[in-house]
């Protein structure tokens, strides 16, 4: 028998924000959905100021709802509801000005240091 793992957006935003650390104060703004291997999903609803510091994994955003401004090694793009922004380990990157629905899934995986090179197709 196949088991499928399913995780629902309602239910994780509901956890949120998560207790305060350090990084976050206002309390951590993800919280897990899946894990598999290397693979972990998260859902990110950054609110205020966006705290994050580059990762080891490679990542790929999925933005569910609402917009922000995106920055990735200090050039700035448009992030709408349905963009994908794909981001390789180590670079820098955040998101500004997140507007009040601001939400998105994270999906990382892979080694540390990421896969290697971009292909664009």
């Amino acid at each position: 028998m196949t088991e499928t793992l399913k995780a629902s957006l309602p239910a994780l935003l509901a956890q949120l924000p998560r207790a305060p650390s350090a990084v976050w104060p206002e309390g951590e703004p993800f919280v897990d959905a899946i894990r598999h291997g290397s693979m972990s999903v998260e859902v990110f609803a950054p609110r205020g100021q966006d705290r994050q510091s580059p990762h080891t994994q490679d990542e790929l955003y999925i933005v569910a709802s609402g917009q922000a401004r995106f920055e990735h090694n200090e050039a700035m793009t448009e992030a709408r509801t349905g963009d994908v922004l794909f981001v390789p380990a180590g670079d820098t990157h955040r998101f500004h000005d997140m507007s009040a629905d601001f939400v998105t899934w994270v999906i990382f995986w892979g080694p540390r240091g990421g896969e290697g090179s971009i292909i664009h197709v």
